[in-house]
């Protein structure tokens, strides 16, 4: 009998991968993303390295279910790449978002039921977080163009060739499916019940090899590293303009994965202890809905389930002449809409104005209280 030398990583016969030399790389890889908390202008106050690294934490977490739990086109699995603790990219708190992995080459079947969500739409992207920080549609479709069955009910194909009817249009390089359920109330409306199949697909999953998750290991290591630095740079964007919306070209925004019928107005606000920051605007009149929320440097919506970080349409207050006035400070001024810092004194935050065909750019300042 051979001996096996106790430091010698074991070798496969498929390709030649040595697995503990692909473990080892893959947390290399993980360690360099890491150096987005050492960026010039990233904040070094404990609370927002200590956040830093805990959604770097969390990006590897959400990139591991995506790219090796969820990564079968074949067999769809919807998932949820965020949710109340896992925060990317000024998500946003009245939204539900569910993500599928799949193919621009094959064909998907969705259905399922409406609910009462007020803005549902669906969108395939082509995800290149990974390689170049983008996010481009590929195909939208909104429930408003959508035809229902009497008892609710929906059928949607996904595909690259033209359908009559309910089609999602998919691309050659699509690679995501991303539904977004927005509500004014999730205590009094219901989300959309959604499920996905591939049409034509194998019977069973192919049997997983070294090769494959060696390259879903460093697919997902280049995400978290793709991902956390895209936003930082966007997040350095906004400095150059503190505590005011920063105006840009909304294709920006878009190619990193926005929804097309949504305006986009991010900010950075950045206060000393007792300073609020004020927001003013007139909402137009052909607005369907619009939100305002807080996030930390990282763009991470701040902790919505036990701080109010965040005013929309159906909530907020409007002043007799029409004007919504939210109020950004650590304690309830007694005027306009109060958003709770939630203990942030440096951070970005996110105006949407949702199907509008206009979108005025909010008035900002900063007051002492």
């Amino acid at each position: 009998m051979s001996e096996s030398h106790p430091s010698e990583p074991p070798v496969t016969g498929a390709g030649d991968v040595r697995l503990a030399a692909v473990w080892q790389d893959f947390c290399e890889r993980l360690a360099k993303a890491g150096e987005v908390l050492l960026r010039p202008q990233a904040p070094g106050a404990p609370l927002d390295q200590a956040e830093g690294l805990r959604y770097l934490s969390r990006l590897t977490r959400t990139a591991l279910n995506m790219l090796v739990d969820s990564s079968d086109p074949d067999f769809p699995r919807i998932f949820r790449m965020t949710d109340d603790k896992i925060k990317i990219g000024a998500d946003n708190p009245d939204n539900i978002y569910q993500h599928v992995v799949v193919a621009g080459d094959r064909d998907y079947r969705i259905w399922g039921r409406r609910g009462t969500v007020p803005y549902l739409s669906l969108g395939t992207k082509a995800n290149r977080y990974a390689v170049d920080g983008t996010m481009v549609s590929t195909g939208e479709i909104e429930f408003a163009e959508v035809q229902l069955e009497p008892d609710g009910g929906f059928e949607i194909i996904a595909s690259r060739e033209p359908r009559e009817r309910n089609w999602l249009p998919m691309a050659n390089d699509t690679s995501l499916l991303i539904v977004r359920q927005t509500f004014e109330d999730r205590a009094t409306q219901t989300p959309a019940e959604i499920h996905i199949e591939r049409l034509g697909g194998p019977a069973a999953p192919a049997l997983l090899t070294p090769e494959k998750i060696a390259a879903q290991l460093q697919q997902s290591a280049a995400w978290v590293a793709g991902t956390a630095n895209t936003f930082a740079e966007w997040s350095e964007w906004f400095s150059s303009r503190v505590n005011q919306i920063y105006e840009a070209d909304q294709s920006i925004w878009y190619k990193a994965g926005g929804d097309p019928k949504i305006w986009y107005g991010h900010a950075c606000y950045d206060l000393a202890p007792g300073e609020a920051w004020v927001l003013e605007v007139t909402p137009p009149p052909s607005c369907r809905f619009w939100n305002f929320q807080l996030d930390n440097w990282w763009m991470e919506s701040l902790d919505y389930e036990h701080h109010k970080i965040w005013v929309n349409s159906a909530q907020a207050r409007l002043e007799p002449d029409g004007r919504v006035v939210v109020v950004c400070a650590d304690r309830d001024p007694g005027f306009g809409n109060w958003v709770d810092l939630a203990g942030h004194r440096k951070g970005t935050a996110l105006w949407r104005w949702v199907e509008s065909n206009e979108h005025p750019v909010p008035r900002c300042k900063v007051v002492r209280l």
